[in-house]
């Protein structure tokens, strides 16, 4: 039996887990402005949970960057200027705020600066089983283009591009595969892309998934930076 107010066990990481994602995206939003200083025991009554629960994600959200969390002073909302903007869930939070298109063109911009380099890369370094998996992930692409399925055709999307950038061989590079995973699902819960994928970013992506396997690297990249310019070009049509 639970003492009173304990929280059990097996409830504890969904009650942090909801506890950070609502604080997370009242920071994000601005519904939480910058300075805004809150008592850690107001948002254990806010939320009707312990105030280890809360603690636990102050402290998530102070490794952020969001808040600064001080004893005898509170938690106090940082800036955006203090954020981890790379950390999935920050961008999770911004994609589901008022923000999103901005959020999706400013990562676009660092695609465009990581994604072709990967390719050139994976170009000389894939190994055949990642090379295989690039051919398959095209395939599985096409397959749900044409069907309709767009969260099979996500999956797929985002397995060809975490595939992609750990076949460049750097560690770093592969280290984005979530903040790019992020922008794909991105566009395609908040309706940023037609209904039906565009055929010609199945074929680019078959013309990446080639060059890789061929080992020629300016092809690959050439065949990426038009990739995410054609994601740029619809997301501008969607906005439009």
């Amino acid at each position: 039996m639970c003492q009173a107010g304990a929280v059990p066990t097996d409830r504890r990481p969904a009650l942090h887990a909801s506890v950070l994602d609502a604080l997370g995206r009242q920071v994000v939003s601005g519904e939480l402005a910058p300075g805004t200083v809150i008592r850690i025991d107001q948002l254990d009554e806010r939320y009707g949970v312990s105030r280890s629960v809360v603690r636990e994600a102050v402290r998530v959200l102070d490794s952020m960057g969001l808040v600064e969390a001080r004893k005898r002073v509170g938690v106090r909302v940082l800036p955006s200027t203090s954020w981890n903007v790379f950390d999935p869930r920050v961008i999770r939070w911004r994609l589901d705020g008022p923000g999103r298109e901005e959020q999706l063109l400013s990562l676009g911009d660092v695609r465009r600066g990581v994604e072709p380099v990967a390719a050139e890369l994976a170009a000389a370094r894939a190994t055949p089983e990642q090379c295989g998996v690039l051919v398959g992930a095209v395939m599985q692409m096409a397959v749900h283009a044409k069907s309709g399925d767009l969260e099979a055709y996500l999956e797929a999307d985002q397995l060809f591009h975490s595939t992609l950038l750990a076949a460049s061989g750097n560690e770093m590079l592969a280290a984005l595969s979530d903040v790019v995973s992020e922008v794909l699902a991105g566009r395609t819960h908040h309706d940023l892309m037609p209904t039906t994928p565009n055929p010609v970013a199945v074929r680019l992506h078959g013309d990446v998934a080639e060059a890789v396997q061929s080992g020629d690297g300016a092809a690959a990249a050439a065949a990426m930076q038009a990739i995410i310019a054609e994601a740029s070009d619809a997301l501008r049509e969607s906005d439009s």
